[in-house]
């Protein structure tokens, strides 16, 4: 959907407001930057914006939004739980930027194209989410 390049957008413009000398003499941040252009002016930005709110309107319409609450396995706290999410979240985000975009992303579309990478990129992901879902059941079951 494009929310990794929100992201990009995101951490790039604020690195700009709270080091704007570093930005600009980082070779990947600086290509996101200009005096006529804003990172945050960006269709994935608006996107992803549409994407949270609309799910957040949903859940007030239909009632599922009552209450915060973190589901995971009664043998694990709901620390240990949204620090292993955000580990996780984090990798993933990390990924992303190593391969040039959300891995669902390549995979969905890719696969969609019947291009041979696509495919490759479709069996590494739930290949590897079965090989490392083993190691770490305990934590959601």
């Amino acid at each position: 959907l494009g929310v990794s390049g929100a992201i990009k957008s995101t951490v790039v413009s604020t690195a700009e407001v709270v080091t704007p000398e570093q930005v600009k003499e980082n070779s990947y941040t600086s290509q996101f930057i200009s005096d006529d252009h804003s990172p945050m002016y960006t269709w994935l930005v608006f996107e992803s914006i549409g994407i949270f709110l609309g799910g957040l309107l949903s859940g007030v319409i239909f009632g599922r939004a009552k209450k915060f609450r973190v589901e995971h396995n009664p043998k694990i706290t709901s620390k240990k739980r949204l620090i292993f999410a955000l580990i996780g979240g984090a990798l993933f985000g990390l990924g992303s930027q190593f391969g040039r975009g959300c891995t669902s992303g390549a995979a969905l579309s890719g696969t969609a194209t019947f291009a041979l990478g696509g495919v490759i990129v479709m069996f590494t992901i739930f290949g590897s989410g079965y090989a490392f879902a083993y190691f770490f059941r305990k934590l959601w079951i």
